[in-house]
């Protein structure tokens, strides 16, 4: 394949600029990532950086009404939205590429210039609230791996919820907004990418006279997450009337900068990914026991942690079933070598996958930027690719037995069991 070409900025007051060109393209994408997300919060704040991500729609200074930011992105055909991680946060939009110095010019204006009104900070509370509600109380295929996480790490900010708490939000203030983005939100620790159709020497004097003026501050870093000690297996169970039987069964893993994280993903992948048919646990609980509509088995790498998950929606008569299909295919892992037609199956899937996923600006802008804001470098889609070809199946069954062990399986279930007896014995390979 062709190797695609990016290109890397940084100004002198350590604001960095990703430029990825895609001339055919007839959209643009403006990205700006901050190193700010739900493990750079106190626990006094949980919740904050998610807020912070609402209010600075909520008015700039040279946009102080309240859905003015919108209103000119929905006039100009464009998209727009934002998102907060553990360990990042970004603000994005896109739309034909002729359109590109306005929506440069807005998303610049609400990152730098938010007011943040008293007042829409107490109205934005019953919104933040209301998506708590939703995602812990009304999707319990994501409140499971919420529980899941939080068994994993404990009471720190790995182990905590990115939307935070309600006791928590309903007590923030304007003050604690200005501190946290006075501490995190600064040139060093921002990146903003251009991806798409655009003109590099328009790009790169556009976003200077926005950001240039910007003095260097210290930067921040994240607190350094612990892992807990663990010599058995961990469960959580939590009683509720669902359709299914909500699962997320997993083990600690390596960290982002690991050498093992390739083996790890493509092992992953070849226990369960939920878009390829012919994963282990696809065939088996799906085609074979009828047990599930959806399984996956996916692999979550940060800074200084990382687990492998296995997430499903399971008849409730099935359930036990279920775990007991899980484990004993991890435990193959760990005894027999993957085929080479196996093996290599996996590879192209990933591969592939990861292809169809550059087509557009945007994934284009989330691929190179998410890689700059965590690592603070940037593999081409080719050099991935090489990574990934790499992998032996000696590796993937190396990976299996490092990880794959009694004291570091993690269980979260919701659904309705009162009795924990049931799934604790299941929990061993």
């Amino acid at each position: 394949m062709a190797q695609r070409k990016f290109k890397k900025i940084t100004f002198g007051n350590g604001l960095r600029i990703v430029l990825v060109p895609q001339p055919a393209s007839p959209a643009t994408t403006v990205l700006i990532l901050v190193e700010a997300g739900a493990e750079y919060e106190t626990k006094k704040i949980n919740g904050l950086s998610h807020f912070l991500e609402h209010m600075m729609f909520k008015g700039t200074v040279n946009r102080p009404k309240p859905g003015q930011v919108g209103e000119e992105i929905a006039s100009l055909g464009a998209q727009t939205n934002a998102f907060t991680s553990y360990e990042y946060t970004g603000y994005w939009a896109k739309a034909e590429y002729k359109k590109l110095p306005k929506i440069l010019e807005i998303v610049s204006d609400l990152y730098l210039n938010p007011i943040f009104n008293p007042e829409e900070i107490e109205k934005e509370k019953g919104v933040v609230i209301e998506e708590i509600n939703m995602r812990r109380h009304d999707n319990p295929a994501g409140d499971v791996q919420e529980n899941f996480i939080s068994l994993l790490y404990g009471d720190q900010p790995a182990g905590w919820d990115v939307a935070g708490r309600e006791s928590i939000i309903r007590n923030l203030k304007r003050e604690d907004f200005q501190a946290y983005r006075g501490k995190h939100y600064v040139s060093s620790k921002t990146i903003v990418v251009v991806s798409g159709n655009f003109s590099e020497k328009f790009v790169t004097k556009a976003i200077r006279s926005y950001f240039g003026g910007l003095k260097r501050k210290p930067r921040f870093p994240k607190s350094k997450t612990i892992e807990p000690p663990q010599k058995k297996p961990a469960l959580v169970t939590k009683f509720k009337e669902t359709g299914q039987s909500h699962i997320a069964l997993g083990v600690r893993a390596f960290n982002l900068f690991d050498k093992r994280r390739y083996a790890t993903e493509v092992l992953a992948h070849v226990l369960g990914s939920y878009s390829s048919m012919s994963s282990r646990l696809f065939k088996k609980v799906r085609e074979e026991m009828g047990a599930a509509y959806h399984i996956d088995a996916g692999v979550d790498l940060y800074l200084d942690h990382g687990y492998l998950l296995v997430s499903a929606g399971v008849d409730h008569k099935k359930v036990e079933a279920v775990v007991k299909v899980v484990l004993e295919e991890m435990a193959r892992l760990k005894e027999e070598l993957v085929g080479d037609s196996e093996l290599q199956k996996s590879k192209d899937h990933i591969i592939g996958n990861m292809l169809l996923g550059l087509e557009t600006s945007d994934q284009l802008a989330s691929f190179y930027g998410s890689q700059e804001v965590l690592e603070g470098k940037i593999l081409r889609p080719e050099d991935l690719i090489g990574k990934i070809k790499k992998v032996r199946a000696e590796e993937l069954r190396s990976v299996a037995r490092e990880i794959f062990k009694d004291e570091k399986l993690n269980l979260a279930v919701i659904g309705p069991y009162k009795n924990k007896d049931v799934f604790k014995k299941l929990l061993k390979f």
